[in-house]
């Protein structure tokens, strides 16, 4: 046995430097490390020295020794990490705007939204561009806002409303407000009662200052009384007979259509027949007898058009750069105007020139001609973008529900939205004939706002009846969350305060 030589000499045992330390705590063998060629794993003589570990520099070293770190190898601990591809993160902010998209509440977020900036924008341009006319008429210079005001703030009671509203009561307000607006459209003929405005005898007095244009509500009891019939007949699997799918709701519609049209309001005979067509479309009618339809209605607005010489020149307006004889394309023109000298961003708000007593109804038809003046092509493009989604929402809600009549009302109501966007819209740029309708949720009307903000609200309370949204909604509700919170916190000791 050897003998020990630390014995009798008084001196301590040699401790391990800083780095065998280190490696002795380590919890796990490295694998071995392939060392050059050359190189001995160990000397002669001297005590044995353990293989350095590549990319680790150690602080600690013995005493006298010379501090030397060891350089990152590439790929190392110490290495940066390479910044992944444009592309991937480019993929992923798609995919996380792609997963929000199609989170439960979208639609109903996009419709409360969109339908909520429409009305106060429209608010706004209502006060800018009615000023001036307002003025002309030795009136207040608020006084059309004041008016819109007011039928805004109703209007959002009934689009609350209609939100709350169960569908039975929907379907059970269908018949009531069909047989309402059918008795004050053929009130407007009886002399005495209706007033023309404009050319076009479709209004009621209703005393003082307040006027009521009863074929505005005409449009939402054709949608919710069309809805209620083709979703009982399709409960009962008649939609397959032709014969049950246009009797009696293309009569019906075709009975509005002729009250309409003996006030001379085309515009609105328009848009009656779009949400005709949409209730056919979203009821799958056959392609032959869709087109039959629409060869009648074609023909008959044809003869409509060429028998009156006033709707033949707004015909002959389309793509007007110039007045032409008589004036009689002066509002299609300035209207042109007002959108092209707002340039980018707008001359500014309430600094049009065109309302002026340039461009007539500034603040009614021809409104958007006015936001493009004032706040140039980004207030139009999102005003634009606003009727966008609130369309897709509205088409979503339609194509996820199984109830037939949150279907065919949903699909209704986008419908009449839309198509009446873009008749308005299409008017000012002068690709489409002046049909004299309002911009919705936008222009000065309070008849054409009250019932379209209560056809938002319906919706709205089909949105919230899907059943994954209604599930988000549940969660969402104080009295839930305070419950699931409850049920996390531990009991505590009696004692324990």
């Amino acid at each position: 046995m050897p003998a020990d030589n630390t014995a009798g000499t008084g001196r301590r045992p040699a401790r391990p430097s800083v780095r065998g330390r280190f490696l002795a705590a380590v919890p796990f063998s490295p694998p071995p490390l392939a060392l050059p060629a050359g190189v001995a794993t160990g000397a002669a003589t001297g005590p044995a020295r353990s293989p350095r570990l590549p990319g680790l520099a150690l602080r600690g070293r013995a005493p006298g020794a010379a501090v030397r770190r060891a350089p990152a190898a590439r790929g190392g601990l110490g290495a940066r990490q390479p910044r992944p591809p444009r592309g991937n993160r480019v993929r992923r902010m798609y995919e996380r705007a792609r997963r929000a998209w199609d989170r439960p509440l979208t639609a109903y977020y996009l419709i409360f939204g969109a339908g909520l900036l429409l009305t106060v924008l429209g608010l706004v341009m209502v006060y800018s561009a009615s000023m001036i006319k307002a003025l002309e008429l030795s009136l207040p210079g608020s006084y059309f806002f004041r008016k819109q005001f007011l039928a805004a703030v109703i209007g959002a009671g009934l689009m609350l409303l209609a939100s709350r509203m169960p569908g039975k009561l929907h379907r059970a307000l269908s018949y009531p407000l069909l047989v309402g607006a059918v008795f004050l459209m053929v009130l407007v003929q009886v002399p005495g009662i209706g007033h023309a405005v404009n050319g076009n005898q479709n209004w009621i007095y209703l005393g003082g200052p307040f006027q009521l244009q009863p074929s505005e509500f005409g449009k939402l009891a054709l949608i919710l009384w069309g809805a209620d019939l083709l979703a009982r007949k399709q409960d009962k699997r008649l939609l397959t007979q032709w014969k049950h799918l246009l009797v009696p709701l293309v009569p019906v519609a075709f009975m509005l259509l002729g009250l309409i049209m003996l006030g001379g309001d085309m515009g609105t005979a328009i848009i009656l027949t779009a949400i005709l067509f949409g209730l056919l479309w979203l009821a799958g009618a056959p392609t032959r007898l869709f087109g039959g339809v629409l060869a009648v209605a074609v023909t008959l607005g044809f003869v409509l058009i060429k028998t009156s010489p006033n709707r033949m020149s707004r015909l002959a307006c389309i793509g007007a750069t110039d007045p032409g004889p008589n004036d009689q394309c002066w509002q299609a023109v300035h209207g042109i105007y007002a959108l092209a000298s707002g340039g980018w961003f707008g001359s500014g708000l309430g600094a049009s020139v065109e309302k002026w007593g340039q461009l007539p109804e500034p603040h009614t038809d021809f409104i958007f001609a006015i936001t493009g003046e004032e706040l140039g092509l980004a207030g139009t493009l999102s005003v634009l973008a606003l009727f966008a989604a609130l369309g897709y929402a509205g088409i979503r809600v339609a194509g996820r529900t199984e109830d037939p009549f949150v279907r065919y009302a949903a699909g209704g109501v986008t419908t009449w939205i839309t198509a009446q966007a873009v008749v308005n819209v299409g008017a000012v740029l002068g690709l489409l004939p002046i049909a004299g309708v309002p911009l919705p949720l936008f222009s000065y009307g309070g008849s054409a706002l009250l019932p379209t903000m209560f056809a938002v609200g319906l919706l709205i309370a089909f949105a919230r009846e899907d059943p994954a949204a209604k599930a988000a909604l549940a969660m969402r509700r104080p009295g839930v969350r305070w419950k699931t919170m409850r049920r996390r916190v531990k009991k505590r000791p009696s004692g324990e305060r």
